[in-house]
């Protein structure tokens, strides 16, 4: 199982702050409400297994970024009263100690509503109660949400998995500690405040992600409303895909001086020039501006073998035995049936961002070494991943049936940076599409998913990563507006432009082009 966790533990703390677009703060008083009535929340029964170790009140903030956020915030944190404490703390496998550990910031002016924050890689800590996921540059505790943080289970560091030789914190972290956490964090929320929670949103990328798929599939009650962002829903499956493309593109490297693959010679910096100029070439114009971004994703076909040299060409191209990986490798692996075992990726500026495209650059990764591998059986490997039972529990990849969820009014917004190197944006909408097959119109009305150009997993690359779901999430669940385009930034503020539900792109339509106004959303879902 340990293993097993290792694998899926390919994944990055993706708690990226956004630009805010429409929900405005709640303003906090600079002063606590009741220092009394705070402290006062240790020792108070909550229910069974829940302990509150610490309670203080924490003073307005000044604006400036939130950890794991590093756009600068438009406005301060308010004051609130700082709750850490622990669920169904035990002794353990080993003799250690587990436990749920969870941290709520309850703030001095509240609005009614509450906040669970995804986690992150393998989890193992609790970061700071601030809700910065999609949110703008403003985070969710500073516009009165009660917001709540956990590390599902077990202490550690992010990549470590030694916590599955434990059964209850592998379940927690597999997918327990959502709905345990969820309900006992309600539960002191309205305690505290003397009154039920009006709305429940949860908003979480990569293993946040994965986890906010969990809260719709398996625990369609809690939330009326969830953010997902590149879900970690099959990291077996994606898993196998990295190291598919890895061992073709050693198929074709050249031998470096240890006499094994070495793809840094074959994707020379020349190469990833040629390519990068080649998918521009090819699909930048398609949204009727060349600015070295690829914004209908939809339409863009890169073909890899128009790259191929010509008799005497020795620059600007690449060779055929390269093209030819590539447009295999992106395909996705298949079993000897011909069966899809991941989903394709897809061709993007960003798939040659240096150190971590999607293209590997032969130099160690977060895991360790560069595979130097040149075979692979698939139906053998898959057949591994499909047998272990942690990775059952993980996989969120399957669950389509979302009418619980729906009848209560569930709303959900997916996005999913198109240059993403560990989870194919692909294999996001393939669930998404196969999900409204189930549903039909209850799940197309009260979903929408956004394709984010250029960027790579959760946040940066050539991108406008910068865009506020979490206000058109409120306007949605509390109002009834259902979103369209959404404005998104590049992080240094220097221009901006729509993020289109998927399948429609920002198309240009003139004007200036740093501004939103001078693009429209064009295709089939615009808006």
């Amino acid at each position: 199982m340990r293993k097993s966790l290792a694998v899926i533990g390919v994944m990055l703390l993706a708690s990226c702050t956004t630009r805010q677009e429409a929900a405005q703060p709640t303003v906090a008083s600079t002063a606590p409400q009741s220092t009394g009535r705070c402290a006062a929340l240790v020792g108070r029964d909550f229910g069974p297994g829940i302990t509150i170790t610490k309670a203080e009140e924490k003073p307005a903030a000044a604006p400036g970024t939130v950890q794991n956020g590093p756009a600068k915030l438009e406005s301060g944190l308010p004051g609130y009263c700082s709750v850490t404490g622990v669920i169904n703390e035990r002794k353990g496998a080993g003799g250690k100690t587990y436990g749920i550990g969870f941290a709520i910031a309850l703030p001095d002016q509240w609005g009614g509503r509450f906040l669970l924050m995804g986690g992150g890689g393998l989890n193992g800590s609790v970061a700071p109660p601030y809700g910065p996921v999609a949110a703008g540059t403003i985070p969710a505790l500073a516009r009165g949400f009660a917001v709540v943080s956990h590390d599902s289970g077990h202490k550690g560091a992010v990549f470590d998995s030694s916590f599955s030789d434990d059964q209850r914190a592998a379940l927690d972290f597999a997918e327990a500690s959502v709905r345990t956490v969820t309900l006992a964090a309600k539960a002191i929320t309205s305690g505290y405040y003397g009154e039920p929670i009006a709305h429940s949103y949860m908003t979480g990328c990569s293993t946040g992600g994965r986890e906010g798929m969990l809260a719709i599939e398996r625990y369609p009650e809690l939330f009326d409303g969830v953010v997902i962002g590149a879900p970690a829903m099959r990291t077996g499956d994606s898993n196998l895909g990295v190291e598919y493309t890895q061992v073709l593109l050693n198929q074709v490297s050249p031998l470096g001086t240890d006499s094994k693959p070495d793809v840094s010679m074959l994707l020379t910096s020349d190469v990833r020039k040629t390519l990068l100029n080649g998918m521009l070439e090819q699909c930048d114009a398609l949204d009727g501006l060349k600015d070295g971004m690829i914004e209908n994703v939809a339409a863009c076909h890169f073909k890899p073998a128009k790259l191929v040299c010509a008799k005497g060409q020795t620059a600007g191209c690449i060779g055929k035995p390269l093209a030819d990986t590539l447009e295999t490798a992106f395909a996705g692996p298949k079993d000897k049936a011909g069966y899809p075992l991941y989903a394709p990726v897809p061709f993007d500026t960003g798939i040659l961002a240096m150190p971590m495209g999607y293209l590997p650059s032969g130099a160690p990764g977060p895991f360790g070494p560069p595979s130097k591998a040149t075979a692979i059986d698939l139906d053998a490997r898959v057949h591994d991943v499909r047998a272990n039972a942690m990775q059952r529990l993980t996989d969120t990849n399957y669950w389509t049936n979302l009418n619980t969820f729906l009848d209560h009014g569930g709303k959900t917004l997916f996005y999913h940076g198109v240059s993403d190197f560990w989870f194919s944006p692909l294999a996001t909408w393939d669930w998404y599409q196969r999900a409204a097959q189930t549903n039909g119109a209850a799940f197309t009305d009260a979903s929408r998913f956004y394709m984010v150009p250029g960027m790579l997993h959760c946040a940066g690359g050539n991108s406008f990563d910068q865009f506020d779901l979490l206000s058109k999430m409120i306007d949605w669940v509390e109002k009834g507006e259902a979103p369209q385009s959404v404005i998104a930034s590049r992080r240094d503020g220097s221009a901006s432009r729509p993020l289109c539900p998927y399948p429609s792109h920002a198309q240009y339509v003139g004007g200036d082009v740093t501004k939103p106004g001078s693009f429209e959303c064009e295709g089939p879902e615009g808006g």
